[in-house]
């Protein structure tokens, strides 16, 4: 019984066109600083978090798919459009087009690339 097969510690893999983020509760006013108007705020029309995962983006169909010869043997590699989000965005999102997950004892949102309205990101200049 001591020899059991140890595993490797569970993490998440966000999949497609989506992002994985931590939402920001309560205040009308973001951490950032952006303030959202009531209207959106009372009725969870939107929602900001901040993006800790993405997918790897939309996948982008194989061009040689419609060779004149599809007998011929080759090998097709998944391709993807990169998505605009950034791990350490801040987004605001419809809230009505995300997924809650717990994970671990930790709250998340699973929202796709399409419903997030703006994203802040801050970068340091070189």
């Amino acid at each position: 019984m001591g020899d059991e097969p140890e595993f490797p510690k569970k993490h998440l893999l966000v999949v497609g066109d989506r992002v994985l983020i931590t939402p920001e509760e309560g205040d009308d006013r973001s951490k950032v600083g952006l303030y959202l108007p009531p209207t959106a705020v009372d009725s969870l029309q939107v929602q900001s978090g901040l993006i800790v995962a993405t997918g790897p983006g939309d996948p982008i169909p194989d061009p040689t798919a419609f060779e004149e010869e599809p007998w011929k043997v080759r090998k097709i590699e998944g391709r993807t459009r990169p998505l605009q989000a950034k791990i350490g965005d801040r987004a605001i999102f419809f809230r009505k087009a995300a997924v809650e997950i717990t994970f671990e004892g930790k709250k998340y949102l699973v929202v796709p690339h399409a419903a997030i309205l703006v994203l802040l990101r801050e970068e340091f200049p070189v």
